[in-house]
């Protein structure tokens, strides 16, 4: 019963709306023609059936009235003569029985006792309905149905001078045009009905078939379209203007295929260059809907705002952003997106209307940096409505260091400079106002002073524009360097010097060094500017050492290339450890500890820089009244290099030859 039920319910469901009004309009006027049918023909029926009850009391009160003399009398020939006669001429009779007041069935047509003796007897008795009375002044009349059809029964009691004889009993069957008029109508209906139905089923499965089914298949190949499924074909063996339909229906579908085939490729690379471009741009982008939910973000948001491995795309942008972003750029955020979901942008739109604002948050973990935050209105193509919104992301801290850097140079600097000319225009203008009244002595005095400033002004000024030079984007030419020839020039420009201060200047260079990749002049620089800071700060008597030589490649076997390694050591006055992380800022002095005029404060962060440039580190090892040592490596050039099958460089065969290594640590 379960699957006739479901197999109606998905034959039923196939249907269109309109199929099934159809039928259900088509069910309810059969119905109803139906019943106003059966309505009428039973109509007939109940008219025929009175008809024949008042035909039977008329026809059994006439032959009671006529039989119940004979029947007082005994006369049953007669009775039987008149009834026989009766029943010939009155074709609508079924039978005609008399019966004595106990019952008992004397005389009967089709059958009787009293035709002779050869004649069947039957010794019946008959059994009078519950509603008969002997009394009654009229006949009891009802119908019954019999193999043969209905028959109308009429109960007759025969009196005769108010004596009670027994009752007639006489059968009459009915019209019989109106009953073959009756079924034929019943029947007529029926195969009206069944026809309408059959032609309705028929109608619904041509439907199903013919019209239903091809709809339904291009609904869903529409549907498949639309979806982007341009493979989908109908395969439909229909003629007329389905088939039309669906042969244009197969065509569109390839022809979007084609132009999805032929376009698919460069819009995904166009998307890729889009997704790379956003992905590799030094400023973080986050791109929010309506809704302030993440549609986009670019790695380099991701490790500003720390969402590494965070799934943030779909997320309310306001639940992830660090706590000092969120509290300031909440409140405008919202109030931009509630503007763009209650207008929308004119068409001129303004500079001023497109960009929300801009903000600078400095973020305090894991480490401080400042960031610059732009919030940029996504409009339509058309430029009538916000679409979202743009959050664009620059980590300035460094830009807000390099400003801070930068202020506290031209501070440092004006500072440095103010000293020396106030110092030599002082001492030209008493030389000026009073040179008359000074003795020769003290005007050699006061201009040997002004020249020792003025070429302290003209370090300075030097120093300045060396570490500009320096911090600034040149790149300088690298190319293979003799250092024992900058070391020469070296001891050869301070010999003086260090013979005045009473200190010894040495060298410590392996003999048959190989050449390093650097820049001469700048390694030169730096060479000056550790030697003369180790004179400086050297006591008479003491040493000044420079050592280059060459790294065992085992004791670093962190770089693959080998290293040449140069230091500068002095027996001085040595660094305070406080002091050791400081010495390479700009305008730092130890001798400020030490209370000295000479230098500018920017000899290490020259070398520092310079150092740098040459892809190494300078570092330093100093104890105090020990003295301090100065260091940093070089790559070996290329030039005196070979690699093996492995891939690793080694020195060339006529490098090999080292002399043996002096060491000479402070």
């Amino acid at each position: 019963m379960n699957t006739l039920r479901e197999i109606f319910a998905r034959w039923w469901s196939e249907f269109t709306l309109q199929t099934r009004l159809m039928a259900v309009g088509t069910l309810v006027v059969s119905l109803v023609m139906s019943g106003l049918t059966f309505w009428a023909v039973n109509t007939i029926q109940q008219d025929a059936r009175m008809n024949d009850t008042r035909f039977g009391r008329d026809l059994g009160l006439l032959l009671a009235a006529n039989i119940a003399p004979l029947v007082a009398e005994d006369d049953l020939t007669e009775v039987a003569l008149f009834s026989g006669r009766f029943y010939s001429s009155t074709s609508s009779v079924r039978y005609i029985l008399y019966a004595e007041p106990d019952g008992k069935i004397r005389f009967g047509i089709p059958f009787s006792e009293a035709e002779g003796d050869n004649t069947l007897t039957i010794q019946r008795r008959i059994q009078l309905p519950d509603s008969y009375s002997e009394d009654a002044e009229q006949p009891l009349v009802r119908q019954h149905l019999t193999p043969n059809g209905e028959v109308t029964d009429v109960f007759v009691p025969l009196q005769y001078d108010n004596q009670y004889l027994g009752v007639l009993a006489v059968g009459i069957n009915p019209n019989p045009t109106v009953v073959a008029s009756s079924n034929l109508t019943r029947d007529v209906t029926i195969a009206v009905f069944i026809s309408i139905w059959a032609m309705v089923i028929l109608g619904a499965v041509f439907n199903a078939l013919t019209i239903t089914k091809p709809i339904k298949e291009l609904l869903m190949g529409v549907k498949n379209i639309a979806a982007g499924n341009f493979k989908q074909r109908i395969e439909l063996p229909l003629g007329g203007e389905l088939g039309e339909l669906i042969s244009s229906f197969n065509y569109m579908a390839e022809r979007l295929a084609r132009y999805e085939e032929q376009n698919i490729e460069e819009l995904t690379a166009e998307k890729a260059k889009l997704e790379t471009l956003v992905s590799t741009i030094a400023d973080g982008a986050v791109l929010i809907d309506t809704n302030l939910q993440v549609m986009l973000v670019n790695p380099t948001a991701q490790r500003i705002f720390g969402w590494e491995g965070k799934a943030v795309i779909g997320e309310n942008v306001l639940h992830h952003l660090p706590h000092e972003v969120k509290m300031e750029i909440s409140e405008p955020l919202q109030e931009v997106i509630a503007k763009a979901n209650s207008e929308t942008e004119d068409s001129e739109t303004d500079e001023s209307n497109r960009y929300g604002a801009e903000f600078r948050i400095t973020l305090g973990t894991p480490h401080e940096r400042t960031v610059r935050i732009l919030l940029t209105r996504v409009l339509d193509q058309y430029r009538e409505s916000i679409k979202g919104l743009a959050i664009t992301v620059q980590d300035i801290t460094r830009e807000v260091e390099l400003n801070k850097a930068k202020s506290q140079f031209i501070s440092n600097v004006s500072h440095e400079l103010r000293t020396p000319l106030f110092n030599i225009k002082s001492f030209i203008e008493t030389l000026s106002e009073y040179g008359e009244e000074l003795s020769q002595e003290e005007r050699k005095e006061f201009l040997h002073t002004t020249n020792s400033e003025t070429d302290r002004l003209t370090r300075l000024v030097n120093d300045v524009l060396d570490l500009s030079r320096l911090e600034s984007s040149k790149v300088y030419q690298m190319t293979a360097v003799d250092l024992s020839h900058p070391i020469e020039q070296t001891l050869r420009s301070y010999h003086l010097n260090a013979k005045d201060k009473e200190i010894e200047l040495l060298q410590e260079v392996e003999a048959d060094l190989p050449p390093v990749m650097g820049n001469y002049d700048l390694l030169l620089q730096v060479l000056a500017n550790l030697v003369g800071n180790a004179l400086k700060f050297s006591e008479a008597g003491g040493k000044v050492m420079i050592r280059a030589y060459l790294l065992d490649p085992e004791d670093h076997p962190y770089h693959p290339n080998p290293q040449v390694r140069v230091e500068i050591a002095d027996t001085g006055i040595g660094i305070d450890p406080e002091d050791q992380e400081a010495i390479f800022d700009r305008f730092f002095r130890v001798e400020n500890q030490v209370h000295t005029l000479e230098g500018t404060g920017l000899g290490l962060s020259i070398v520092r820089n310079i150092v740098e440039k040459h892809h190494s580190m300078v570092r330093l090892v100093s104890e105090l009244g020990v003295g301090t040592t100065f260091w940093f490596d070089l790559l070996v050039d290329e030039s005196a290099l070979v690699k093996n099958e492995d891939g690793q460089a080694t020195l060339k065969d006529e490098q090999l030859g080292l002399a043996e290594k002096v060491h000479w640590l402070v």
